[in-house]
């Protein structure tokens, strides 16, 4: 199934705007990422109108700066990116995209990518908001994208109720614990020094809640803790 771009409406989970920042002096710093400089520029260009906006060198992003990183379609050099960006850099990441696909959807979220703007709506104004949303930690997808995953989310609970005995609904704070730092973008490892738990035992609670509810992979199962606001 071919993913296709949104509607001019937004919807987020947490959603900033210009407003809400924090007094006089307060500024965010942000890396733009691209792979061609025509879309590198744009998107400075965009940024740069805000004074908030402290925009920085890829070489010396900084402690605790967004990253943006425009793409027209992802492919696995976007999500090795963005896997380095979250986990290896610890970056808060923006993503401006043309379109995305489902499984897409579902490895952007995995990667720990939290606000995702369509590049035909990408103006100074939803790049701000999107990069305030990400520099707190909060989740901003437009209400199509979050339509799509709630949408895809339901279809697997419905299959998972089509088999007799198995619950369908439920996390134990384990594992509700576990799947918000999947979700963060952390690996088995991390999430074991982040909790205390033995990596075996990350394993477990992971294998243990995608065989209970039917779900495929990592990935769907924190679809999953997010549609059913566990996460």
């Amino acid at each position: 199934m071919s993913g296709t771009s949104g509607t001019s409406d937004t919807g987020s989970v947490g959603t900033a705007s210009s407003r809400e920042v924090d007094g006089p002096g307060y500024r965010i710093g942000v890396v733009v990422h691209a792979r061609d400089p025509i879309s590198g520029a744009g998107a400075v260009s965009q940024l740069r109108q805000h004074p908030v906006i402290d925009l920085r060198d890829e070489a010396r992003p900084g402690a605790g700066a967004v990253a943006v990183l425009v793409e027209d379609t992802p492919d696995e050099t976007t999500f090795a990116r963005l896997r380095r960006l979250v986990r290896g850099e610890g970056a808060r990441t923006v993503l401006v995209v043309s379109a995305l696909r489902e499984s897409e959807l579902l490895a952007v979220i995995e990667c720990g990518v939290g606000a995702v703007v369509w590049r035909h709506e990408a103006t100074a104004q939803r790049l701000l908001q999107a990069v305030i949303a990400a520099s707190r930690g909060d989740g901003d997808l437009p209400a199509d994208l979050l339509g799509r995953l709630m949408s895809q989310v339901g279809t697997l609970q419905r299959r998972a109720a089509g088999n007799t005995g198995a619950p369908v609904t439920g996390l134990t704070a384990r594992e509700a614990d576990v799947l918000r730092l999947v979700a963060e973008g952390l690996d088995t490892t991390e999430i074991a020094a982040k909790l205390a738990y033995s990596e075996r035992t990350v394993k477990n609670v992971l294998h243990g809640l995608t065989t209970r509810l039917h779900l495929r992979n990592r990935a769907h199962a924190v679809a999953y803790a997010l549609r059913e606001g566990f996460i």
